[in-house]
């Protein structure tokens, strides 16, 4: 069995170590992905302190794995933990939720939880095309310009890595998530 009491301050886990020591209660995990993003699908029994507040945070004693989506966020948690002297030992779930899901381990999802940000910009944009191509036949040519603007902001959220419209739908009142 893996343990992680043993271990340096730092470690990777992979999803099959994580689910021996979620047995044994030899772990805490902390999931730092955003409420929205964590009441969508979750390893059971995990925390959830977004990025943001992890320093600040008043975190579990003993062995911690973070967790995240892409591991972005669970880097920088890490980091930011390593950084502060962080007392007990601190890990990081390799590939994420995803690779949790992968080895066959189920998620908990909140009761009421929104969709899934990317399936929201995805509905929006399509949605603002179709009204765009439909009004631009129906009631005036210059309607096309509104697909020309969606195309333009997902190239522009491509590229850049900001996408204005997800912004926008993550502060709407149906994607607040009480923690």
């Amino acid at each position: 069995m893996t343990s992680l009491s043993s271990v340096p301050t730092a470690t990777r886990t992979h999803a099959h170590d994580l689910a021996d020591l979620l047995a044994a209660r030899d772990v805490t995990v902390i999931d730092v992905r955003e409420p929205m993003e964590y009441a969508s699908g979750h390893i059971s029994g995990s925390l959830n302190i977004p990025l943001s507040r992890i320093t600040q945070a008043d975190l579990p004693a003993g062995a911690l794995v973070l967790v995240c989506q892409s591991g972005n966020r669970r880097t920088k948690a890490l980091s930011q933990l390593l950084q502060q002297g962080h007392p007990h030992p601190v890990s990081d779930l390799v590939g994420g939720l995803p690779a949790w899901q992968q080895a066959g381990f189920d998620v908990r999802k909140l009761k009421g939880a929104p969709l899934p940000l990317m399936r929201q910009v995805q509905i929006a944009a399509g949605s603002l095309v179709l009204l765009g191509l439909v009004l631009s036949n129906v009631v005036a040519p210059p309607w096309i310009l509104l697909t020309w603007f969606v195309g333009a902001g997902l190239t522009f959220a491509g590229i850049s890595g900001f996408c204005g419209m997800a912004r926008l739908l993550a502060a709407m009142p149906w994607n607040r998530v009480s923690q």
